[in-house]
């Protein structure tokens, strides 16, 4: 089996995970294995991250909703089944930011609601 010379691409490597962990404490920046641990580690959290940064949002947004309901003599249930029943298609994100910036616009939501319910 040939030697394998490694120099060229062993060296770009360890340059590579140096650059990603800049910035890190003490020799998790300087010493290549403990480098690489830390930004294995450092990886996995910011994946795990991504996921959470989605139902954190998701659950701002219903609070917000469900506070704007509340304003409305409403509750979050009843407004959301009677959007369903009305057949309007508005995600929680979008409600949300009516909620926060149009009170008018939400009012009318919470009497379409409404109606959709009682009918």
């Amino acid at each position: 089996m040939p030697r394998v010379r490694r120099g060229p691409k062993r060296a770009a490597n360890r340059k590579r995970v140096l650059k990603q962990t800049e910035g890190f404490f003490l020799t998790k920046s300087k010493l290549h294995r403990s480098a690489q641990e830390s930004l294995e580690k450092a990886l996995k959290y910011a994946y795990v991250g991504r996921k959470l940064k989605k139902r954190d949002f998701r659950s701002l947004w219903i609070t917000r909703i469900g506070a704007a309901c509340r304003n409305h003599d409403i509750s979050y249930s009843k407004f959301m089944g009677g959007l369903k029943a009305a057949g309007v298609d508005l995600n929680r994100k979008m409600l949300s930011e009516i909620a926060i910036a149009d009170d008018a616009a939400f009012a009318d939501l919470v009497a379409t609601a409404k109606n959709a319910a009682s009918a």
